[in-house]
């Protein structure tokens, strides 16, 4: 019903907001100017010192009158005598119009609105991409809440009606409270119902069990689940759709540069190992020595047992050419 009524005021809104025109808006203007420089309460008959009835006459009359008194070069040195002198001619150009007459004697008999459209805010201050976006992210969060605050309001309702429910059940028709646990049935699923065999069947019947004034869910494990109001879900900024989504990216960054720091501490295994084991070998074991370390029971430059020496060369192994 909330929801309804909700809706029906932001049609309504929707349409007053439509019903403005561009000449309502320039009255919107004329009027905060006049309030802010004239005096506040003053109108286009007070400023004209004319009666709201005043002929098309009348008004020219007086606006001659008062055009002479506010000519700027009567008021050399004025501050704003020509934004004056300017707005008074607006001024008895409008009521000198029946058409737009009509239109500020409206908003003179019912006032002028507080809430003048969002078209025309847009169209005085003409706000960027960057304050738009803002204004959304306000409107849709604040939007948000208010659905939260509704459901919490909604289920804090329904735990209030169960809770009766069940102490009714356990204490009866006279709510008088007894001692010690007492198990009961009640009806989550509403009222009794035919089933499809045309069967009167109750609602969903839910195990309970009231001790005192607590009042407990009864699980199939046995186990005691309360029902009181902190099972309800309280509305919160933080769950709102954009401080959900600026947290969850805050924590990712800060996630991922922990794991960063961790990687960039740990040292390769092995490294050490590989290093004291490069340092022990003899220069002769070094690739492109030129050198080779004769071993026991060879000659070097030689041959042995009619098969071909071979020696080092540039860091490779190669067999001797035999000269002929």
């Amino acid at each position: 019903m909330r929801v309804l009524h909700l809706i029906t005021f932001l049609a309504f809104l929707a349409t007053a907001v439509v019903a403005w025109t561009k000449e309502d808006y320039e009255i919107f203007d004329l009027v905060s100017a006049i309030e802010a420089s004239e005096g506040k309460g003053t109108t286009f008959y007070s400023w004209l010192e004319v009666s709201p009835t005043a002929s098309t006459a009348e008004i020219s009359k007086a606006y001659r009158k008062k055009s002479l008194q506010l000519h700027p070069d009567k008021n050399k040195g004025v501050k704003n005598a020509h934004e004056r002198f300017a707005r008074l001619g607006v001024v008895a150009s409008i009521l000198r119009n029946p058409e737009k007459r009509e239109r500020y004697d409206f908003f003179y008999k019912n006032g002028v609105p507080r809430w003048r459209g969002t078209g025309y805010y847009y169209s005085r201050f003409r706000p960027g991409l960057g304050s738009v976006l803002i204004f959304l992210v306000i409107l849709t969060s604040g939007l948000q809440y208010l659905v939260q605050k509704m459901n919490y309001n909604r289920d804090l309702k329904r735990i209030h009606e169960i809770r009766d429910q069940a102490r009714a059940a356990a204490w009866g028709a006279k709510m008088t409270p007894l001692e010690g646990q007492r198990k009961v049935k009640v009806n989550l699923g509403g009222g009794p119902r035919l089933d499809e065999d045309g069967n009167l069947v109750a609602g969903r019947m839910v195990d309970m069990v009231v001790d005192g004034e607590n009042v407990y869910m009864l699980e199939a494990d046995g186990s005691l689940l309360p029902v009181d109001s902190e099972t309800a879900v309280p509305p919160s900024i933080k769950k709102t759709w954009f401080v959900s989504l600026v947290t969850s990216l805050a924590g990712k960054v800060v996630r991922r540069d922990k794991a960063r720091g961790k990687g960039a501490s740990a040292e390769p295994e092995g490294t050490e190992n590989a290093d004291s084991d490069g340092g022990s070998g003899t220069a002769s074991d070094a690739p492109g020595s030129g050198a080779v370390t004769p071993k026991e029971g060879s000659t070097s430059g030689g041959t042995k047992n009619g098969r071909l020496a071979t020696t080092m060369a540039g860091g490779r192994r190669r067999k001797v050419v035999r000269r002929k």
